[in-house]
C-alpha cells in the first residue's frame, strides 16, 4: 500500500487546483488533486508540503485532513491523504505535470479524473 498525500486547493472564486499527469508516468493524461508518496518518517502534511514546494514551487499550509481513501489500481495500491490547503506564497506552476488548471466542482470530468481522486471530489461536493 503506498501512503499518498493530495492538496484540495480552492481559490477565492470556489475552483478547485487540479495537475495532469505528464505522458510518461502511470496514469498518463489523468487529472488530480496535486501531491505526492510520503517519504519514511514523514506525516502526511509533512510529505504534501514538500511535493507541493518541489512540484507546484508553491509554499502552503494545510489546516484540515480528512478521510482516506483506498484505491486498488491493476498493479498497485495507494491510501490517498486529502488534506485542505492554503497557498502562502508562490504561483503554481508545473514543475512534474503537463499542465495546471482550476476548475469548478461541476466543471470536473470524473472520466479523465485518476479514480483514486473520484472519492475525494465527492467528499468536498459534499462540504
Amino acid at each position: 500500500m503506498i501512503l499518498v498525500a493530495c492538496a484540495i486547493i480552492q481559490d477565492d472564486t470556489g475552483r478547485f487546483l487540479l495537475a495532469r499527469r505528464p505522458e510518461e508516468k502511470s496514469l498518463a493524461g489523468f487529472w488530480e488533486f496535486p501531491g505526492g508518496k510520503l517519504e519514511n518518517g514523514e506525516s502526511a502534511i509533512q510529505a504534501l508540503c514538500r511535493e507541493l514546494k518541489e512540484e507546484l514551487l508553491i509554499e502552503t499550509e494545510v489546516f484540515q485532513t480528512l478521510e482516506p481513501v483506498e484505491h486498488h489500481y491493476e498493479n498497485f495500491s495507494i491510501r490517498l491523504i486529502p488534506c485542505r490547503a492554503n497557498i502562502m506564497s508562490g504561483i503554481p506552476t508545473p514543475v512534474e505535470h503537463s499542465e495546471l488548471g482550476w476548475f469548478r466542482i461541476s466543471d470536473i470530468d470524473i472520466e479523465t479524473l485518476a479514480p483514486a481522486d473520484v472519492p475525494v471530489l465527492a467528499m468536498i461536493a459534499k462540504s
